[in-house]
């Protein structure tokens, strides 16, 4: 094998490898989420369980929204606001 061909079929080695460790962590995952499903439907408490989720859940989006929606005022447009309110106060 030369040197060209080791290094090709290593980065399609390392492509599939990588791929099939995505793939065990997803199905890894999966079956700890569906665990933990399981577990949260047996409780006693879940519509109260799920209420608190929904709300959570809410609250997070409200300030993602909050967070990525709004624009803060221009920086020279609060300063200029300020101005005026000094000079307002000057009584110039």
């Amino acid at each position: 094998m030369t040197q060209g061909a080791g290094r090709r079929g290593g980065r399609d080695e390392q492509a599939v490898l990588l791929v099939a460790g995505v793939a065990d962590l997803a199905v890894s995952t999966l079956g700890s989420a569906l665990t933990t499903v399981r577990g949260l439907l047996r409780r006693s408490d879940a519509v109260e369980l799920a209420s608190a989720a929904e709300q959570d859940l809410v609250a997070r989006g409200r300030l993602a929204l909050d967070r990525y929606a709004t624009v803060p005022p221009a920086h020279l447009e609060i300063l200029a606001r300020h101005a005026r309110v000094r000079r307002g106060a000057d009584g110039g």
